[in-house]
């Protein structure tokens, strides 16, 4: 037939993809820059055949962790603001799984990603075949409908001719910044290499228009009504302001009617810390001068955030105001009962200045007031030591542990210096990931963000693992950055095997590793509900007891990267943290910077309480006490 190409499932798939665009603000890119693979049964002589032959301008990336690379895509897309994004194809079953994880975190961020994992016989001739699960109750089953409920979208191509209605419903979600995540279309491996006569149209330029969403008139009217009524507004600047470019927007509107803003972890960095309105990070990981005027405050505006328990205190730390809400997704818009405008963040905010004309809050002094007291803090906190003689108020004591962690560890550094440190040294440009622990608390209230769009945050799964291929991703976004993955070392241990992948395409990334001997953040959360150090810190097993307190494991990271080819350091003072980071700028190779940190020495939480299960029957005091506390910050909270 003239109008159509004979093509096998996988070929007219990478043709697909090489022929998708982007049309936001009259700018046209390219959607899917390429491809990450991890070849395999299931997909090698598909997929595999199909780039081989003719990958287009497609670019392919040898993963080494499935999950690592679905991680790595799902960062890419994030720092290019959901406007491009990579593809990962994997193997049948385990290959498979190992991308589930990854798949929940590029959903629960709302970031799109693309996911093709290979899949048993669509025949079910060779059954069962390797690495096929067999539920007896269902054949139909396999290990990609796990995938399912970590999917904005799902589909399996069962016959060649399925994967045009398949892929177009994939973009559709793909390119829907109200709606989007990852998207998963699962390829039998037999249907790869099958062939149909795809029509042309099929495989033409398909330009995707992201529009912004106009508000409605009704809605801005509810708005400028409610914010005329209130003296004391709160802005919070939410991912979405960075996903719809919508920063200078949101600080003229911020500056022409004097209102303060807190960032969550996806917003900050749309705008430069040192902003005379920019009160820094707010909620469970936040700072004293967002959390305090947010106590304070009789209206709070989110613009383009999913308002989870962090943003929100458990839904206490703004439960006297009222609620409006500026967001793409009406869902996200609803929530906490708020007056809502559905709009693009840019033109929501634009719309609502123009409405309020000659309006002003009425802060005098609170804003600069805040702000100053919490820079005292912070510069106490960079600045703070641990010693015998001296013990920082910050999480907690180590107590009779402190000789045992300074023999293990060498060091005395607690890990609100070393961040104080790092944070002066960095480039103003440089790119900071980070994910889970400690950390996304520290540098939420004390990263100094000096250029816009440098802080790159994965917390709305807080998946461990996501640090390195994270920044890899962000690299291959922004390659003439430098980029820093900010990384304990228990999620080191997780998953940091992209590193290796950022060797192999020599695309620099540098690793900051803080070794605590231990899951810290965990420690403390267990810890402060009343409970024992128990199962959290890095212990060999006690021969004589029989439980995990025996002595402090010693690892040395350093020694793990360099085996790889990475350049390493070892840093036990502040003088060698500084000494490592300016050799680091100057290689062409990935580096790991192993700087030891003592426990207990983050920061604590700034008037803002989070809302964590605790046992309501215990033997012991302190956990009844814990609960007994629990509930009485339940009913100082939103009852919604």
């Amino acid at each position: 037939m003239e109008n159509t190409i004979r093509l096998t499932t996988a070929q007219a798939l990478v043709k697909f993809l090489n022929n998708q665009y982007i049309e936001f603000d009259g700018k046209i890119t390219p959607f899917v820059k390429g491809i990450f693979t991890i070849f395999g049964h299931g997909n090698v002589t598909g997929m595999g055949q199909a780039l081989e032959e003719d990958p287009g301008d497609l670019e392919v990336y040898q993963g080494r962790n499935e999950q690592g690379m679905a991680h790595a895509a799902t960062a890419f897309a994030k720092q290019k603001h959901r406007k491009q994004i990579m593809a990962c194809t994997s193997s049948v079953g385990p290959g498979a799984a190992n991308m589930i994880t990854a798949a929940g975190t590029a959903t629960a961020n709302n970031i799109p990603v693309l996911l093709l994992p290979g899949d048993v016989f669509a025949t079910r001739q060779p059954d069962p075949v390797l690495q096929q699960i067999e539920q007896t109750h269902n054949l139909s089953i396999s290990t990609n409908d796990a995938f399912r409920p970590v999917s904005k979208y799902w589909d399996r191509i069962n016959r060649p001719e399925q994967l045009m209605l398949a892929m177009i419903n994939a973009m559709r979600v793909l390119t829907n910044p109200a709606d989007t995540g990852a998207v998963t279309i699962c390829l039998p491996q037999d249907v790869q290499g099958e062939a149909w006569d795809f029509p042309h149209r099929f495989l033409e330029k398909k330009f995707h228009r992201i529009e912004r969403r106009q508000p409605s008139k009704e809605a801005v009217d509810d708005a400028v009504k409610l914010i005329r009524t209130k003296k004391k507004p709160l802005l919070i600047l939410g991912g979405g302001v960075r996903y719809s470019e919508a920063a200078n927007s949101f600080i003229d509107f911020a500056e022409t009617f004097h209102i303060p803003f807190g960032e969550t972890q996806a917003g900050k960095s749309a705008v430069r810390s040192n902003h005379p309105l920019n009160l820094g990070g707010i909620g469970v990981t936040g700072n004293s001068a967002a959390n305090r005027l947010a106590k304070e405050a009789d209206l709070i505006i989110g613009v383009g955030t999913r308002f989870t328990d962090f943003t929100t205190g458990s839904k206490q730390l703004f439960a006297q105001a009222d609620i409006l809400t500026i967001n793409i997704s009406e869902f996200h818009a609803s929530k906490l009962d708020a007056v809502k405008v559905v709009a693009d963040a840019k033109v929501g905010l634009e719309a609502i200045g123009k409405a309020l004309e000659s309006y002003q809050s009425s802060y005098e002094n609170e804003i600069s007031d805040a702000k100053k007291e919490w820079e005292m803090e912070l510069e106490r906190l960079y600045t703070v030591t641990y010693s015998d003689s001296f013990k920082p108020e910050i999480e907690g004591h180590l107590d009779d542990e402190l000789p045992e962690y300074k023999e293990i560890l060498r060091t005395e550094l607690t890990q609100t210096s070393v961040l104080g440190k790092v944070n002066r040294l960095l480039d103003d440009d440089a790119i900071i990931v980070g994910a889970s622990g400690s950390l996304p608390g520290d540098l939420q209230r004390m990263w100094i963000s000096k250029s816009e769009n440098t802080y790159h945050m994965e917390y709305g799964y807080s998946c461990m693992g996501y640090e390195i291929a994270g920044a890899f991703g962000a690299k291959l976004a922004e390659p003439e950055r430098e980029v820093y993955a900010m990384v304990g070392d228990g999620s080191f241990l997780m998953l940091h095997t992209e590193l290796i992948t950022s060797l192999q395409e020599n695309k620099k990334i540098n690793i900051i590793l803080f070794d605590n001997a231990g899951f810290g953040c965990i420690n403390n959360l267990q810890m402060e509900n009343g409970a024992g150090s128990f199962g959290t810190e890095f212990r060999f097993r006690n021969q004589l007891t029989g439980k995990l307190d025996g002595q402090i494991m010693e690892m040395d990271f350093a020694q793990v990267a360099k085996g790889y080819g990475a350049k390493t350091y070892s840093v036990h003072t502040l003088k060698e943290i500084r000494e490592a980071i300016e050799d680091s700028k100057k290689q062409s190779v990935s580096t790991l910077i192993d700087v030891k940190v003592l426990p207990k020495t983050m920061t604590k939480g700034y008037e803002s309480w989070w809302h964590v299960g605790v046992a309501e029957v215990s033997k012991k005091d302190s956990i009844k006490q814990a609960f007994k506390d629990k509930q009485e910050s339940i009913r100082k909270s939103r009852a919604y």
